[in-house]
């Protein structure tokens, strides 16, 4: 049984009246933004929460709608800490070559199932017998899973090995990148803004023959307007484009871009 202190999350509130938080060596100050908080995130601070001040944090953890969502973000960051201490992932000596160059650090997180950090980026890898544990639809041939997206595979398909911040999060990028997998997995259909991949799929269908902005400039030419390079079904390659004015209120790049009206939005002839 560990002698460790336990992993709490401490609240107050700063000198300059903002609510502040502390999970070990991660500290967060909540700063009001529109009706709801902007969370910055700093480490290490050692002074009182009392002193903290906003030039003590350099990073954002986003927004959340209040007080009790600040609560529930750093307490889950907390409890994810706690279950850290029961899944040991220790650093070996193993240095190998891997799809993102020379690995300088590489932790074990079970028999066959390796961590590597390289200078630039890096991933999980499964031998070949736990690569065989992952769905086929998840599976990648060689057993490496980069980073960014391709983690969660891993976390997916050894679920025991992860903390439930880390599940949460591995489902949340499953569905919104891989989404044809996890439906065909658990048998459910994603709704409409549950992954982001079908909604662009389906924003590609309903606009497939309309004009989508894929440049933008607010203009000095004409003042108030932005002006918009355009592509059918903001599609890239083809080379034909269109160039339009758009009232810069009204100008948003959208999610998955601007879809221009022909019926307002001023058609202009293409100049060097």
């Amino acid at each position: 049984m560990s002698n460790a202190s336990p992993i709490i999350a401490l609240f107050g509130q700063t000198g300059e009246g903002h609510l502040a938080a502390q999970v070990e060596d991660l500290t967060w100050l909540a700063i009001a933004h529109g009706a709801g908080l902007r969370m910055l995130s700093g480490w290490r601070l050692s002074k009182p929460i009392a002193n903290w001040v906003e030039a003590d944090f350099y990073g954002a953890d986003g927004i959340v709608a209040d007080e009790a969502a600040f609560r529930a973000h750093v307490e889950d960051i907390a409890q994810h800490r706690r279950e850290l201490v029961d899944l040991p992932r220790p650093e070996t000596q193993m240095r190998v070559g891997t799809p993102w160059g020379a690995s300088q650090q590489s932790y074990r997180y079970a028999d066959g199932i390796l961590c590597h950090s390289t200078a630039s980026h890096g991933g999980f890898h499964l031998d070949a017998e736990r690569n065989a544990r992952v769905h086929a639809m998840l599976r990648n041939a060689d057993g490496w899973y980069e980073e960014d997206g391709e983690w969660a595979k891993v976390a997916f398909s050894f679920p025991g090995l992860f903390t439930v911040r880390e599940r949460s999060s591995a489902d949340r990028s499953l569905r919104n990148d891989y989404p044809d997998a996890w439906e065909h997995i658990h048998q459910v259909e994603l709704a409409p803004g549950e992954s982001r991949v079908k909604d662009e799929r389906q924003f590609g269908q309903d606009h497939a023959h309309d004009w989508i902005v894929v440049a933008a400039i607010r203009s000095d030419k004409y003042p108030g307007f932005v002006e918009c390079v355009a592509k059918l079904g903001g599609n890239r390659s083809l080379e034909e484009t269109r160039h339009y004015l758009v009232p810069s209120p009204e100008y948003q790049a959208g999610r998955f871009g601007f879809v221009i009206d022909e019926a307002r939005h001023a058609r202009q002839p293409a100049t060097a």
